[in-house]
């Protein structure tokens, strides 16, 4: 054996025995992916992967997402061998413990080292597609004839449970159509699933499957043949196509009696079976965690190379700079992590002359502010014009322009919220996408992670009530709105009108530290006099009063979101006419009210006052928070109805006189 394949082989076991090891210290984990794949992933990471070890968040790195999640020791072995700073070796001995860099799926949040947040199968597959997208995007904007700023590739290592999840197959058949030929994922295929083998539920040609994708398909019979691994990447960056490079491997490589098993997947190899299976690699170290020199040494040269392709990277700038420099102006202003100075005069005023649905203020309101921000981006799950998610003239996102900034996500909710997701992680991108409400269900899986990773991205959902009318209870979020305020770090607005809308639009924008959900009508709605009422800027307290009781006393207080705004107004005149003085909050937000001083919550809802309704049209659940024990609260605990809205809101009591007789009972 030559050499340097002595030296490939024992860096190869360098990952494997690293992987083992801490698996079991922690006595938890997935040790047979990562000694599976660990061949792969060297050929990858010391042949290809282009990246910095001491500059994480250099723009043009190449991107590495481990999809398989679960086999997060192969990617927090070659962060440390790497000479990643987050990650030294004692990291790896507390992999699984609290407050350590290495939990059990890697987490985008601790380190900027790590891509994105995966370990629920699929959506780091649906992710690096959306990463690709954002690459495509900043390759058209920014890179001109003989000056490329940005020219990475987008590589990730996914799994049979991956390829098992909806969610791959709707971005996989959009990366198709979209010919991102800068993607090149590595398929661990490597037959075994939880329950034994994949034939008991995976028996699809899956090379057939991606070839009508429209992917480059490949096969490496051998997981360990480095040469042809070597070659199959090679071919992948040649080809227009995102490609698919399907590696046959074998789980828990190496160990005598769990190699190709179940067994390797989920559990530690006990004590035993580590020195059986170090024996049968030709390991010579008996000690846990042991590195050897010439295996780190050669794992380290990715930080002089890193540093030298960065440095090459700045010279291609500064001559990028001098050639165009108002582009390199605007680069520099895209990634300072600010938003353009004056972004938001750009924010819409609408006349209290005529009813507007919020779905269509929020159009306007998307309209106006992205001329002012060219790194807003997005489109809806083919729903465009009930969305109205659509930017004026600012091109569509195809295969022969990547410059367009309109996205057609298909039908493929849940492949929406991923690939928005990978955009995010393309700082400084800003992606939204659009779906009527009741469709959250179908994307809940990456909402929950941009909340976990603190992504800015915005979800537009109109269609957000019985107000949709006669589609009927199938397409009625009745329970939505609670379920978004359930997860952490995401905030919801519901606005009442046209110009709540357009303050909505820019707390989503100034929110960067986590997603920001939009509910909208899809009937028209009153915009208020704001002369008369108090300004929509409170937008960004998340509630205010919005309407003070006439009578210049408190008897009790209404608090509305939404379309039921206006009904609150209606049956605070119906108050006022009988002597009762009703103070009238919107409240668009909880989170943001939530966030403020308990003096100013207070001052919007005075605890003296304990008469007080809610009105929402969804379920009641959590309202009780607001109302308090002698509070009332007018939802909708059950599913809806198939009718026109009116007729729907007359018969489930979103009424005004119907909140004038339960408040007068709170009074009574």
């Amino acid at each position: 054996m030559s050499d340097q394949k002595t030296l490939d082989q024992l860096s190869i076991n360098t990952i494997r025995t690293l992987a083992m090891d801490a698996v079991q210290k922690a006595n938890s984990g997935h040790p047979g992916m990562p000694m599976g794949m660990a061949a792969a992933a060297y050929v990858l990471w010391t042949k290809f992967l282009r990246h910095n070890p001491k500059n994480p968040a250099w723009v043009n790195r190449d991107r590495f997402v481990l999809s398989a999640g679960h086999g997060s020791m192969l990617l927090y072995s070659l962060l440390y061998l790497t000479g990643y700073d987050d990650f030294p070796l004692d990291q790896l001995k507390q992999f699984r413990q609290w407050g350590s860099m290495t939990p059990g799926h890697p987490e985008s949040e601790l380190s900027r080292a790590i891509e994105t947040t995966t370990g629920p199968l699929g959506q780091g597959f649906a992710n690096a597609v959306g990463m690709a997208i954002g690459a495509q995007y900043l390759a058209a904007h920014f890179n001109r004839p003989g000056h490329e700023l940005f020219d990475y590739y987008t590589y990730a290592i996914v799994s049979d449970g991956d390829l098992m999840e909806g969610v791959a197959s709707e971005a996989a058949s959009l990366a198709g159509h979209l010919k991102l030929g800068r993607l090149i994922y590595l398929y661990d295929d490597n037959h075994i699933s939880i329950d034994g083998s994949t034939s008991v539920a995976f028996s699809e040609d899956h090379a057939k499957r991606f070839k009508a994708y429209n992917w480059h398909v490949q096969q490496v019979d051998d997981g360990n043949d480095l040469e042809s691994i070597e070659a199959a990447i090679r071919q992948a960056q040649a080809d227009p196509r995102p490609s698919i490079i399907c590696v046959r491997s074998v789980i828990g490589y190496g160990s005598p009696n769990r190699a190709g098993t179940s067994k390797a997947h989920g559990e530690p190899l006990g004590v035993d079976e580590i020195k059986l299976t170090k024996q049968n690699l030709g390991w010579p170290y008996d000690e846990p965690f042991t590195v050897p020199d010439e295996s780190l040494d050669h794992f380290r040269g990715a930080v002089g190379i890193g540093a030298q392709s960065e440095s090459a990277w700045k010279s291609r700038f500064d001559a990028y700079s001098k050639a165009h420099p108002e582009l390199a102006a605007e680069f520099s202003q895209w990634f300072s992590g600010k938003l353009p100075e004056g972004w938001e005069h750009a924010m819409p005023s609408f006349p209290a002359d005529k009813p507007m649905a919020t779905r269509e203020a929020s159009g306007k309101a998307l309209n106006a502010f992205a001329k002012s921000l060219p790194m807003l981006l997005g489109g809806s799950a083919d729903l465009r014009p009930s969305n109205n998610t659509f930017l004026e003239g600012m091109g569509e996102f195809q295969p022969d322009n990547y410059s367009g900034r309109n996205f057609h996500f298909g039908v493929r909710e849940h492949a929406m919220g991923s690939l928005m997701n990978g955009i995010s992680l393309t700082r400084p991108l800003i992606p939204f996408g659009g779906t009527f409400m009741v469709f959250y269900d179908y994307m809940r899986p990456p909402v929950r992670l941009a909340a976990m990773m603190g992504l800015q991205a915005i979800y537009v959902y109109t269609h957000d009530s019985i107000g949709l009318g006669e589609d009927g209870p199938t397409h009625q979020p009745v329970e939505h709105l609670m379920g978004m305020r359930a997860l952490p770090n995401l905030v919801l607005l519901r606005p009442a009108d046209a110009n709540e809308t357009a303050v909505a639009w820019r707390v989503a924008l100034e929110n960067q530290h986590g997603p920001t959900a939009i509910a909208l009508s899809r009937q028209k709605l009153p915009v208020f006099d704001r002369t008369r009422y108090a300004s929509a800027e409170n937008v960004i307290k998340g509630a205010y009063v919005m309407s003070e009781s006439p009578t210049g006393k408190i008897d009790a207080i209404i608090i509305a979101t939404g379309s039921e705004v206006s009904i609150a107004i209606e049956a605070q005149d119906k108050l006022t006419a009988e002597g009762i003085g009703a103070r009238v909050v919107s409240m668009p937000s909880w989170e943001l009210f939530d966030r403020q001083s308990q003096a100013y919550r207070d001052e919007v809802l005075p605890p003296a006052v304990t008469s007080r309704v809610s009105i929402e049209a969804g379920l009641t659940f959590g309202w009780r928070n607001y109302v308090g024990d002698r509070g009332d609260m007018i939802g909708l605990d059950r599913f809806g109805a198939s009718a026109p809205y009116q007729v729907l809101y007359e018969n489930f009591g979103f009424t005004a006189s119907n909140i004038v007789e339960r408040v007068k009972k709170l009074i009574a």
